[in-house]
């Protein structure tokens, strides 16, 4: 399971979507969340997934890895599946068992929640799979300059997100490692019951933070030993710059979005 935690990784490839400006990718991954969340109903889901495997398509990202985006999220797809299913009542009666009732719009309710969760994995997960962390700083740093008027460290903020989605990779590989250590050890970690596995975690958790930890305190080294001193005066070696591709991106996701909300308020909603 740790294994297939893929978030905040990035694979290399020339693409298409590879070569966007990285503002045009955040701001396109927020307007798709938006999207997916505005549609109500199954064609507004099915646009938003045909729009989202066109992406794919052109990102040249292999497919098995942006299904093990998913794996460790089937857990919470689950949850709130059956919470839709037992809890939201409809006019056709599908099962009937003691206090245990299942009606048809309970059952379009939970499709419908799950295959929305997966679609706003996906595609957030396309954002650190085709976008570089330099490329994520420069360009977070970029959308969010209007807010130096307020005095707000805007370059550290950036940086801070992005290391913080780079060590996201490199910790979950550090787990595993750690996991490997205390099992050739004969240490149980999936036996027993729940206080028991909770309590196996302990020697986990502190290799963890210790390595954490030391990692950080060598980065921040690393930096002062490069004469970092923040945002005020740095240069970059390639400066952001919107191209043909950018534009073409907007205008399609507007159609797709356009669409979506057309078809949330002519159609009848799920929910």
């Amino acid at each position: 399971m740790i294994r297939d935690i893929t978030f905040g990784q990035f694979f290399p490839a020339k693409s298409p979507i590879h070569a966007l400006d990285p503002r045009t990718k955040l701001v396109l991954v927020v307007a798709y969340i938006v999207m997916v969340f505005i549609g109500n109903n199954f064609f507004c889901l099915g646009l938003a997934a045909a729009f989202l495997i066109l992406v794919t398509a052109l990102s040249r990202v292999p497919v098995k890895m942006i299904l093990r985006s998913i794996r460790p999220i089937w857990f919470v797809i689950a949850f709130t599946a059956i919470l839709n299913i037992f809890y939201i009542q409809g006019e056709v009666l599908l099962f009937e068992w003691g206090f245990i009732h299942i009606y048809d719009r309970g059952v379009f309710t939970a499709l419908f929640m799950a295959v929305r969760i997966i679609l706003v994995v996906i595609g957030s997960s396309l954002l650190t799979y085709t976008t570089s962390p330099t490329d994520l700083t420069d360009g977070l740093e970029r959308l969010l300059a209007p807010l130096k008027v307020f005095k707000l460290p805007v370059h550290e903020f950036a940086l801070m997100m992005t290391i913080a989605l780079r060590f996201i990779p490199t910790l979950i590989e550090e787990t595993d490692k750690i996991m490997s250590a205390q099992k050739a050890r004969g240490a149980d970690l999936e036996s027993g019951g729940l206080f028991s596995r909770v309590k196996a975690l302990v020697p986990i958790l502190i290799p963890l933070f210790v390595s954490s930890f030391r990692r950080a305190f060598d980065l921040a080294t690393a930096m002062e030993c490069r004469c970092y001193h923040g945002g005020e005066g740095r240069t970059r070696m390639k400066k952001l710059q919107m191209r043909a591709g950018d534009y073409w991106a907007f205008g399609v996701t507007a159609l797709v979005f356009g669409g979506i909300i057309a078809a949330s308020i002519l159609l009848p909603r799920v929910y």
